[in-house]
């Protein structure tokens, strides 16, 4: 068993010991080798040359500052971060479309093992690059440009506008690109649906959810579908297609 070297960072002496507990009972790969309580201790252990863990658990609200003020004195970084926060809509939106893991409080042990299972080795994490990704999309909440997708033969990084559509198999989703390539992630396309929300993606069907901005036609009748600039035919399913065709005239309104 590959022993995953973890430097917790919280607080509240309850939910420091509550992490320590769970990972000791529902995570036995995690061996805990520093603790801290604010960003001052967390950065003394960092001084030492030697400390070198694989995983940082980081609350995000600390007493001296939040804990973005440790990770960019830290940089650059080599190891994985998984946040732990009560609940903060930017941070979550954020770590979504960065890849980093996160676990909300109460912190769930189903969760806490599928964050687990998502640490990447440092010779692949491409940490620096998803920090990038979380800082901008932290602090530009409605400004989105690119994504970080966390693939099965790694880590990519693309702009929102290059995706043409997601494609639903099992808890996987396909996600095809204006240059014609395909990426295959590991998470459910519901999950794009929702990080999506407001931008100009659309789910038109169970399997499928497409960027508007590629849609060549509506095809009308009892089974309306789709056809996209790159030839391909989507089905707009029955339950979603009012829902779509209001979306349709709204945009109309606007152009």
């Amino acid at each position: 068993m590959h022993v995953i070297k973890a430097v917790l960072v919280e607080d509240e002496p309850k939910g420091m010991n509550l992490l320590k507990n769970q990972l000791a009972k529902y995570c036995e790969d995690i061996e805990v080798i520093g603790e801290a309580t604010n960003i001052q201790e967390a950065q003394d252990l960092f001084d030492d040359p030697g400390f070198q863990p694989d995983v940082a658990f980081l609350d995000i609200s600390l007493p001296d500052g939040l804990v973005f003020a440790l990770l960019n004195e830290l940089r650059p970084i080599d190891f994985d971060i998984i946040f732990v926060t009560a609940y903060d809509e930017f941070a979550i939106k954020a770590c979504e479309y960065s890849s980093i893991g996160y676990i909300k409080k109460p912190i769930d042990p189903d969760a806490l093992q599928a964050a687990v299972k998502r640490i990447r080795p440092r010779k692949d994490g491409k940490i620096e690059s998803r920090l990038d990704v979380f800082n901008h999309v932290y602090n530009n909440p409605n400004a989105f440009e690119k994504m970080s997708i966390s693939a099965l033969d790694g880590i990519y990084f693309v702009n929102l506008k290059d995706i043409v559509r997601f494609e639903a198999e099992d808890n996987y989703t396909h996600i095809f690109l204006k240059s014609g390539d395909k990426i295959t992630a590991s998470k459910t396309i519901k999950a794009y649906e929702e990080m999506l929300q407001g931008l100009n993606f659309y789910r038109v069907h169970k399997r499928h959810v497409i960027n508007l901005n590629y849609m060549r036609k509506f095809v009308k009748g009892d089974g309306g579908y789709l056809v996209m600039d790159d030839g391909k035919k989507i089905d707009v399913s029955r339950r979603r297609r009012p829902s779509f065709m209001e979306q349709m005239r709204r945009l109309q309104e606007v152009l």
